[in-house]
């Protein structure tokens, strides 16, 4: 072959690359040409024939008997059809349902609530407002008991029993249980050998670390609309599920209605975030609504309910100790925590993970032995904590090593950088097995800490770090400065069967793929976004895989009629697993392609070579099949004996996690007079293997810091004494605008999974895993030269003037 031909072969190829649109390309979603225009469908956006509404009646109290319920009231205001109680779902066997941790879950109040806001009876009218009227007409009478809201008081000897309805049941899902009140021990790790090592040791650390209480606070709220065909006995259930097929299996598993005999519909949904895993009572009472009285039931859960009941975020109290050398070599760590899971025990965690994996807290480092102990606990809180933006606990066990360290640095007057550095698993040994039992996949954690460190300019900032306290000092400035450092690896893509499963199902996903005789493809998956853009990084996927261009490829999600069974979307594991399917299926597409491209090209199929969007003859480019002429001649004239079609399904069980990892650092400008905290600069590095959409990538890391800085600088959950839940509408609970997110500048190295399909890692979770510490060590790291301690999230104005009057810093 000449050098002209040379050329243009290379010309072409990259012409039909770029159109291809595959992976790599930062091509724009394509959902948001509906999402921007008010054209996405959403739960609220569904109406039906005959359609009702149903709302609760909630509890004042946080922890109070119920003496009795009067519903006449407000069964006599016009307009309301129905009035549900525990008492008429107890019959059904509806007035518990199971929870994703092993528990059973009131669906409406019995005998006694748990929980501020907890609901009791569920009103269905013939509108909205007629339902909500109704709900001040139901008449509760209430005797209330002392409740508990310190996860550290729960099981003392004279605490309140707050589950009479399995006090006496010793044994739980996870084992023995300590108190009436206790849930769930959980250890791992070698203790004997740990506590050698910190009786030894030449430095060691401990600090007690709260990742408060938050909430995840989608856009959307949570809805369900339920249709029950009596004639069929059949029910569409329509909802804002981050996990369909699952929703299917256990409506299916409470009600009695065979499963094939129930269609889960999730259409748009406006955000997730862990929010929308489990199953809430709004879905069970508009299920028996709508099978009760034979016409459609909708619930539309209001702001207040969500921010207050459904499932909250972290709540972990840890007592984190590092060993060490004096030189600063880490050799061990302990870890204990108290997990606080409200009244019931309703976590969205693999199943035999009580706490999910926050057995990864041994970080990115090299450390040999470690052992983690956590105590789930019953308090008069909303139940049902959730991995919010992360997978399974890893925000709170990085929050807790990422923070050790910056400890430990200031004991042995190390940089923190630099004990990053000596502690960091190196790149020649992965595939890496932590002292906690996980398998880290890959990763280059020096080159990565180097270059953030390099292009943020790391001494020249610690320089002018030292040169401001020194102002500070001698009352030049009322400003201090932080640098905040957090460098993490996150365990993603749940997972092989080996390590996860949700009620007894592994946590497998799917894809189906067809292309139709003109070349354009529907696929269909397992999973369900919730804004992530899976339409667009599904299609790249398969463009590159199949040479067919993206904008030839529909993705379709969220039908539990028409998608294979998948465990949904949450942990950062729809393009570890779904997207790991998704290749796989096109691959075996592939392959029969290939077996009609030679039959077409009348050669051998080893004769042909892929290249791009065809197969060619080895030696003769000019000699092609395009796969558009191939899906053609599927239908029309296959091989002798080869079934025609072309299409694939593919169920994929992850042989590992991933391991995506990121290097994050925060410049921090902080008066202590008013406690105001100002983000200068805030870089962050991530690695999620193969880049699939660079600009969702992008787009995913900005909001997961968005969502980071919430947490670390104002988010909180609060309760008083008496349970009552302090801040339970936007005016109290922080949500930042853009006026005070702050800039992001982010940056990447590529280190692909060796056992992904095509490398893959995941990141949407990452960001915020890695940006929480991040922010929290950027404020402690400017009060650090004062010796203030470690000072809890979240670091709020308020908390950071108190800090500064602890200190006697104002005048």
């Amino acid at each position: 072959m000449n050098e002209q031909v040379k050329i243009d072969i290379a010309i072409d190829r990259a012409e039909r690359t770029e159109k291809l649109q595959g992976m790599g390309c930062k091509r724009k979603r394509v959902e948001d040409i509906r999402f921007t225009q008010g054209k996405g469908n959403y739960v609220d956006d569904i109406k039906l024939p005959g359609m009702l509404f149903g709302d609760f009646v909630r509890s004042p109290h946080a922890h109070a008997r119920i003496v009795s319920i009067d519903t006449s009231r407000a069964k006599a205001l016009p307009g309301v059809v129905a009035v549900l109680t525990a008492a008429d779902l107890k019959p059904l066997g509806l007035h518990y349902m199971p929870t994703l941790a092993g528990d059973v879950q009131a669906v409406l109040a019995e005998h006694k609530v748990l929980f501020q806001n907890q609901e009791i009876a569920f009103v269905i009218a013939e509108d909205r407002y007629i339902a909500s009227d109704a709900t001040e007409l139901v008449d509760v009478i209430y005797e209330a008991l002392p409740c508990i809201v310190d996860p550290f008081k729960s099981m003392d000897a004279d605490a309140p029993i707050l589950r009479e309805d399995i006090q006496d049941k010793m044994v739980g899902a996870h084992g023995p249980r300590k108190h009436p009140n206790h849930i769930f021990e959980w250890t791992i790790g070698d203790k004997d050998a740990t506590d050698a090592v910190f009786a030894n040791a030449d430095v060691a650390i401990k600090e007690m670390l709260v990742d408060h209480r938050t909430h995840p606070s989608p856009l959307e709220t949570c809805q369900s609309l339920a249709s029950f065909d009596k004639i069929k006995g059949e029910l569409t259930l329509w909802g804002t599920f981050q996990a369909p097929h699952v929703i299917r299996t256990v409506v299916s598993l409470i009600s009695g209605l065979p499963e094939h005999k129930i269609h889960v519909i999730a259409p748009d949904i406006g955000g997730g975030f862990g929010n929308k895993v489990g199953a809430y009572s709004g879905y069970v009472c508009s299920v028996v609504g709508s099978i009760v009285l034979g016409v459609p039931v909708k619930w539309v859960e209001d702001r207040m309910e969500n921010l207050s009941t459904t499932s909250f975020a972290r709540d972990y109290h840890m007592s984190t100790e590092l060993a060490a050398t004096s030189d600063g070599k880490i050799l061990a760590m302990r870890v204990h925590v108290l997990a606080d899971h409200g009244a019931f025990d309703a976590c969205a965690d693999p199943s035999k993970w009580p706490a999910g994996f926050m057995n990864i807290c041994t970080g990115s480092y090299d450390i040999p032995v470690a052992h983690l102990a956590v105590d789930g606990v019953y308090t008069n809180k909303a139940s049902g904590g959730v991995a919010y933006r992360c997978s399974f606990r890893v925000t709170e066990a990085v929050f807790a090593i990422e923070r050790a360290i910056e400890v430990l640095a200031q004991k042995l007057g190390m940089d923190s950088a630099d004990l990053r550095m000596k502690n960091f698993i190196k790149a020649e040994q992965f595939p890496y097995q932590s002292a906690l039992g996980w398998e880290y996949d890959s990763g280059d954690y020096h080159m990565a800490m180097q270059k953030a460190m390099d292009t943020i300019g790391y001494r020249q900032l610690r320089d002018e770090q030292s040169a401001k306290r020194d102002a500070f000092k001698r009352g030049e400035t009322r400003e201090i400065m932080g640098i905040g450092i957090s460098f993490f690896t996150e365990i993603v893509g749940a997972g092989p069967a080996k390590n996860c499963d949700i009620l007894g199902i592994a946590m497998f996903d799917s894809a189906e793929i067809r292309i139709h005789p003109t070349g354009s493809v529907i696929a269909r998956m397992g999973t369900k976004s919730q804004g992530q853009g899976h339409e667009t990084t599904y299609a790249q996927i398969i463009a590159t895989e199949l040479g067919i261009p993206a904008d030839d490829i529909m993705i379709e999600e969220g039908n539990t009629d028409t998608a294979p069974y998948g465990l949904g979307t949450y942990g950062s594991r729809s393009t570890p697993v779904a997207g790991a399917a998704t290749a796989v299926a096109a691959r075996k597409i592939k392959a029969k392609a290939q077996m009609i491209a030679a039959h077409m090209l009348e050669v051998h199929e080893g004769d042909l070579e892929w290249d791009v969007d065809r197969f060619r003859v080895k030696g003769l480019p000019e000699k092609f099949k395009t796969m558009k002429e191939v899906a053609w001649s599927a239908y029309n004239a296959p091989p002798p004996n080869m079934e025609p079609g072309l299409e694939a399904v593919n169920y994929y069980e992850p042989p590992n996690m991933t391991y995506p990892f990121g290097a994050y650092f925060c410049v921090m400008d902080i008066d202590v007079d008013t406690g105001v905290a100002k983000t200068r600069r805030f870089y962050a590095l991530d690695d999620c293997g193969t880049r699939i959409n660079p600009m969702i990538i992008e787009g995913q890391v900005h909001g997961g810091l968005t969502e980071a800085f919430a947490c670390a600088m104002g988010q909180e959950i609060r309760y008083d004494d008496m349970g009552n839940v302090m801040g339970a509408s936007f005016m109290d609970f922080f949500l930042p605008t853009a006026v005070e997110t702050p800039k992001w500048e982010t940056d990447f190295t590529v280190t692909p999974s060796p056992h992904h399909p095509i490398g893959a890692k995941g990141v949407g979770e990452s960001p915020h895993v890695g940006g929480v510490p991040c922010f929290s060590n950027a404020v402690n790291d400017a009060y650090a030269f004062l010796d203030a301690g470690h000072i809890q999230m979240p670091h709020d104005a308020w908390r950071l003037w108190k800090v500064g009057e602890r200190l006697g810093l104002h005048a």
